[in-house]
């Protein structure tokens, strides 16, 4: 055990050897007879405990001496002083300049039970001062926001980053209660209860709670520990409170995200069987019209369900634009000018009570985009805009440029943004949190598909931008899409062929279906086209008809239960190395196709068809 250290200040020398005697056995024993000395060994030696110091010495008395130590010293100051300078210590004793003192001749015991008195008061103080900087530095440093206060709830110690939270200092805040500080009653809060609840129960809780307006709450996390007195009753509460507002938001992204994912899921699968059914519906509309040349009443019933079964396509396409299962064709887009030649369509779709306004970027901004998905993506978005304003109102079109670098959910770089802003009645923000769900529309039966912002979110998605969505209810919202920036010089794709060729020579080709309907479509469309034809129900029977008979080319779907149309060109591939292979589907992110396989969407028109058969022959010969 290291042994505490006395100072001992005497003119006597032999005065100083009967004090080391005395406390050599327990103490280190630091002797000397001046005053001054005794001054600097102080500055000098920090670990002193306990200074013993003669009252009456040559050029400094020991009241005076000891005051002066007191300065600039922790150490437990006794003075050793005659009956005659009584006078001299009460004036030491009032000013704080001692903390004890014992008579000449000294009574050895009494002498060393106040030094040790002396002693474990300084360690005491040490082990006091140690503590309370200990507490100070969690307090003052810690990213918590950490309190403690009496049974009644008034704070007896917080640290700043609390306060700051209450919207005051931390002297502002000693001695109130939270309820007094922010002017509110002094009603049961949920706040209050936890803590009540703490010290009822004597125990440690944790509760995660919230703060603010919807969709900008503050969350935290609070540790509530009940803190016991000498006698074993609580008597405080000390709290700590993180900020896990940023963890909350992430949390919510994700589960966002994986609803946002299980939901392309469905839309997805929805859109393969309905593109079934329009392949049929569309194929056999159009296979029915030269029959019906001569009977007009009859080509107007087809005519309205070819455009209804057209109507249904386009919703399909906005499914598969959110789920991301449609393949976009993105290219670098002048996005002024896809805008600036909307004003008719705007116009001819928002009516007279909307007026649109543009703000575009004098720098001419291009994007990578889908330029036909975006046009439309705009005209939802402004459709909405409309439709939030029933008596009238404005719309705004942006374009600019961004650079990115610390957005989550995009990667660093350099973006083109359009923004729609309009003033209408804005959205509540539990709305907002939904607002691009597939199907969720606060519109009435009949007026709406909930599609629009769900496609307009694919969009973005699969172009690897985002959507962000801001709104204030009764004062409007704004809508921005950030689309990568692109090279105006880009390259573009030539333009597709629009008729559908006649077979220049004899061909035989399987049909490979699991859809009879859609089977039958594509192969009456092959025999129009003047191709032999023959249908195949699934893979396995196509693999068996293949090793039957030759054929010139095969039309498989890509979906089918037992074999995919993938699988089955690789057999073909494998063993028929000669015959091409032609991949039709109505949901393309179902199964991974390789990037040499020829791709036909459903549903489609027979000029696609015959102009895609009619190039993979000649490729062939």
């Amino acid at each position: 055990m290291v042994k505490g250290t006395i100072l001992a200040v005497d003119d006597e020398p032999d005065i100083l050897i009967a004090l080391e005697d005395l406390f050599e056995d327990d103490y280190t024993v630091i002797t000397t007879t001046k005053p001054s000395e005794a001054l600097e060994i102080l500055r000098a030696s920090p670990d002193i405990a306990v200074i013993l110091s003669d009252q009456r010495m040559p050029g400094m008395t020991g009241d005076v001496m000891l005051a002066e130590a007191r300065a600039f010293h922790d150490a437990q100051t006794i003075l050793l002083t005659g009956y005659a300078d009584m006078s001299a210590v009460v004036a030491a004793l009032n000013r704080g300049g001692i903390t004890g003192y014992v008579t000449k001749p000294w009574d050895p015991v009494l002498l060393r039970s106040t030094v040790r008195q002396a002693f474990e008061r300084h360690s005491l103080a040490r082990e006091l001062a140690t503590e309370r900087a200990l507490l100070l530095g969690l307090l003052d440093n810690a990213e918590d926001a950490i309190a403690f206060k009496d049974k009644e709830g008034r704070f007896v110690r917080l640290n700043a980053r609390k306060a700051g939270r209450l919207g005051h200092t931390v002297a502002e805040c000693l001695g109130r209660t939270r309820e007094e500080i922010e002017g509110r009653p002094s009603g049961e809060s949920a706040a209050r209860e936890a803590d009540r609840a703490a010290i009822a129960s004597g125990s440690i809780s944790e509760t995660v709670s919230a703060e603010g307006p919807v969709g900008a709450e503050r969350w935290s996390h609070v540790t509530r520990v009940p803190i016991r007195g000498a006698a074993g009753a609580i008597t405080h509460l000390a709290t700590i409170e993180r900020d896990v507002t940023e963890q909350k938001n992430l949390e919510a992204r994700l589960r966002q995200s994986d609803k946002m994912q299980a939901l392309g899921t469905l839309a997805g699968g929805i859109a393969h069987d309905f593109n079934n059914l329009l392949t049929a519906i569309l194929g056999s509309l159009e296979l029915v019209g030269p029959k019906i040349v001569d009977q007009p009443r009859v080509q107007r019933l087809v005519t309205n369900a070819t455009q209804a079964a057209q109507r249904g396509a386009s919703l399909t396409k906005r499914l598969l634009s959110f789920s991301r299962a449609r393949d976009l064709r993105p290219r670098s887009v002048d996005v002024n000018a896809l805008v600036a030649g909307m004003d008719v369509l705007l116009g001819g779709s928002l009516g007279g009570l909307v007026s649109v306004t543009t703000d575009l970027d004098a720098a001419h901004p291009a994007a990578r985009v889908d330029p036909d998905q975006l046009e439309l993506a705009i005209l939802n978005l402004c459709i909405n805009a409309r439709d939030a304003m029933p008596d009238g109102g404005s719309i705004a079109i942006a374009t600019g440029a961004v650079t990115v670098t610390d957005d989550p959910d995009l990667t660093a770089g350099d973006y083109v943004t359009v923004t729609i802003t309009d003033s209408g009645m804005g959205i509540p923000p539990e709305i907002l949190a939904r607002v691009c769900e597939p199907f969720f529309t606060t519109k009435s039966v009949g007026q709406g598909t909930g599609l629009g912002l769900a496609m307009v979110f694919g969009l973005t998605q699969q172009s690897q931008g985002k959507l962000r969505i801001t709104s204030e209810v009764e004062k409007g919202t704004t809508v921005e899409l950030f689309l990568p920036r692109a090279d105006l010089a880009e390259e573009r794709p030539p333009l597709a062929a629009a008729t559908a060729p006649r077979a220049v020579s004899p061909a035989r080709i399987l049909v490979v279906d699991d859809d009879a309907e859609v089977r039958h479509v594509t192969a009456s469309f092959l025999n129009t086209f003047g191709y032999t034809e023959t249908e195949a129900a699934d893979g396995a029977a196509a693999v068996a008809l293949l090793e039957r008979s030759s054929f010139d080319l095969i039309v498989a779907d890509l979906a089918m239960p037992g074999m995919t149309g993938v699988e089955l060109a690789e057999i073909v591939r494998r063993r028929w190395s000669t015959v091409p292979i032609l991949i039709v589907t109505g949901h393309a992110e179902a199964i991974p196709i390789p990037e040499d396989l020829p791709v036909l969407r459903k549903p489609f028109e027979s000029a696609d068809l015959a102009a895609l058969v009619s190039g993979m022959l000649v490729s062939a010969t």
